[in-house]
C-alpha cells in the first residue's frame, strides 16, 4: 500500500526506506513506493516514456526526463540566472547551479591525492 502524503514526506526527514528493491544482489531502499517502480526500471530497462518528435527514438524511465529531454528540441531554457548582467539561461537547473559558481567562485570538488591543491566546479 502507498503511504500517505505526509507519512511519506516524513521519510525525506529521516533515513526510513521501507520499500525494497527485490532484484538479486541490489540493495536499493526506497522512501516511496513510486521511487522503488521507477527504480526497477533500471533492471527490466523499461522505458515507458518516448518522445513524439518525428525520427527521435529516445526513451525515458522518467517522465521529468523526458521533459528535460524535449528541450533539446524545442531550445527551451527555462532556467535563468538571476546575476545582474548575466543572460545565461539553461534548460537543466542542475547546469544552472554549475554556471551560478562562476559568480561566487564556488569550486565545491576537490582532489582526494594528498598535497594536491586542485579544485573543480563539477564533479565529472
Amino acid at each position: 500500500a502507498q503511504a500517505s502524503s505526509l507519512t511519506a514526506h516524513k521519510r525525506t526527514h529521516s533515513s526510513e526506506r521501507p520499500y525494497a528493491c527485490d532484484e538479486q544482489g541490489c540493495e536499493y531502499r526506497a522512501a516511496q513506493g513510486n521511487h522503488l517502480a521507477e527504480h526497477k526500471r533500471t533492471h527490466s530497462n523499461e522505458r515507458p516514456y518516448a518522445c513524439d518528435e518525428p525520427d527521435c527514438e529516445y526513451r525515458a524511465i522518467r517522465a521529468s526526463n523526458l521533459k528535460a529531454h524535449k528541450r533539446k528540441h524545442s531550445g527551451e531554457r527555462p532556467y535563468a540566472c538571476d546575476e545582474p548582467g548575466c543572460e545565461y539561461r539553461a534548460a537543466e537547473a542542475s547546469n544552472l547551479k554549475q554556471h551560478k559558481r562562476t559568480h561566487s567562485g564556488e569550486w565545491p570538488y576537490a582532489c582526494d591525492e594528498p598535497e594536491c591543491e586542485y579544485r573543480a566546479t563539477t564533479a565529472s
